[in-house]
């Protein structure tokens, strides 16, 4: 694998989860907004012209737009530059995962990728600049790089030097205050049949260090009407060694609320039929200290970018899900810069992952692709998020994420809003809501 962007400095920046201090230097910082971009992106395009200069991302949406009515496609009159194929991909394979590669070696008659224009959308509120900005000379990595402190909410490394630091930007990247959101997931079989779920997911962020408080999260599943009712909550810590995740379940069925340590690290994920683990959830979630992150440097390669097909409502799931993988005449490709890094499981550590291969979009700091290798060292599971700007709220985030099997052709996707209500910016929340007492008195099924 081949690396861009001054990634000779891999070698120096190889992660070590003992280091203890992660801030840089005033001098340092003050590239954040002038050669870099506010949250450390390279400003400036590439060499060839491919990948353009930042200007400050998408943060109006085309006229027309009602965020009741869904996100319009600001860029519906775009048109591939290329399509990628299982004839054509060894062509780009300098550009391609090995996740990508994988699938048009599994699905050579239907997988494929268009490619276009790479537009640079990505922007965050101005606040979040200034905090990324400060935590820049302050935010320390602790307990080994499982935990991190001195800083702000959001962002904590804007100019990452190790590959843990990059984790913790995504986990902690920002995502609205308070936020309700009521989306589609689904698990088709092996022959594209599927019965979707539907959950409401509602969280708060915290950010705060002082209080070890990441965030809180509550996800009601609304149906199926046997699933229906039932409660996962979440009082996410920052430093999960030092006080693990708290998470309760409450069943409709017997109305009852009961501990549920399971939810972390490779337990099942929530009515996945067993194909995601609790931190493949947001592409990945949770404590770091199960594996050494190394990174690798940065790549230029084709990821998913302004997703707004996906998030057509006037689009239905049965569009979109198809055996195999998704629909991809509805998935849009781009060139952009990531960063890479590489997480193996550490000795005398369980989990069904014994490594994983990420991939950080440079813009926003989210992973866009995860490699999952089984213990024997086997590509076993590809996961793909497709990104889109929510250009009203200046967010960064997933239209779809989706999780491919290749051993047994099955997928799990999650986030779909085509047939349900979506995103809600607007909802408000307060800490107490996300209790187990609160679960109980709002436990009906």
């Amino acid at each position: 694998m081949s690396f861009s962007y001054k990634t000779i400095l891999a070698a120096v920046l190889s992660v070590s989860t003992s280091v203890a201090v992660a801030a840089v230097s005033p001098q340092e910082a003050s590239k954040l907004g002038q050669e870099l971009t506010p949250i450390g992106a390279e400003k400036a395009g590439n060499a060839t012209g491919t990948i353009p200069a930042w200007t400050g991302g998408l943060t109006e949406g085309p006229g027309g737009y009602k965020s009741a009515e869904g996100y319009i496609n600001p860029f519906a009159s775009d048109e591939p530059v290329r399509v990628i194929t299982a004839q054509n991909y060894q062509k780009y394979a300098d550009q391609l995962t090995e996740g990508q590669k994988a699938m048009f070696q599994r699905y050579p008659e239907t997988f494929k990728m268009p490619v276009y224009q790479t537009r640079r959308t990505a922007a965050y509120p101005d606040f979040v600049y200034e905090k990324a900005k400060a935590n820049a000379t302050t935010a320390e990595l602790v307990d080994s790089g499982n935990g991190i402190d001195k800083y702000d909410e959001t962002v904590p490394f804007a100019i990452p030097k190790t590959g843990v630091e990059l984790v913790w930007n995504h986990v902690t990247r920002f995502r609205s205050r308070d936020i309700q959101r009521t989306v589609a997931q689904v698990v088709p079989n092996a022959n594209g049949s599927f019965n979707p779920i539907v959950l409401t997911d509602e969280l708060k962020f915290i950010g705060d260090p002082s209080e070890n408080s990441l965030f809180y999260f509550k996800q009601i599943i609304k149906s199926p009407a046997r699933l229906g009712g039932n409660v996962l909550l979440v009082q996410e810590t920052i430093n999960q060694v030092k006080e693990p995740r708290r998470a309760w379940v409450y069943n409709a069925g017997q109305r009852r609320v009961r501990r549920a340590p399971q939810v972390a690290y490779d337990g099942p994920g929530t009515a996945s039929d067993g194909q995601r683990t609790a931190d493949n959830y947001d592409m990945f979630n949770g404590s770091p200290d199960q594996y050494t992150w190394d990174l690798k440097g940065k790549k230029e390669i084709y990821i998913p970018y302004n997703s707004y097909k996906l998030m057509d409502k006037s689009v239905a799931l049965n569009d979109i899900i198809k055996a195999g993988h998704i629909n991809q005449d509805f998935a849009r490709y781009e060139l952009h810069r990531v960063w890479v890094v590489e997480a193996t499981l550490k000795d005398g550590v369980r989990n069904i992952y014994a490594k994983r291969t990420f991939y950080f979009d440079e813009d926003s700091y989210s992973v866009v692709y995860i490699d999952h290798y089984d213990a024997r060292g086997q590509l076993w599971r590809i996961a793909e998020a497709h990104s889109a700007q929510f250009y009203d709220v200046k967010i960064p985030w997933y239209a779809m994420e989706a999780l491919y099997d290749l051993n047994n052709g099955r997928y799990y996707t999650f986030g779909m809003v085509n047939e349900t209500e979506g995103y809600n910016f607007d909802y408000r929340s307060s800490k107490k809501d996300y209790t187990p007492s609160a679960l109980r008195r709002a436990g009906v099924r």
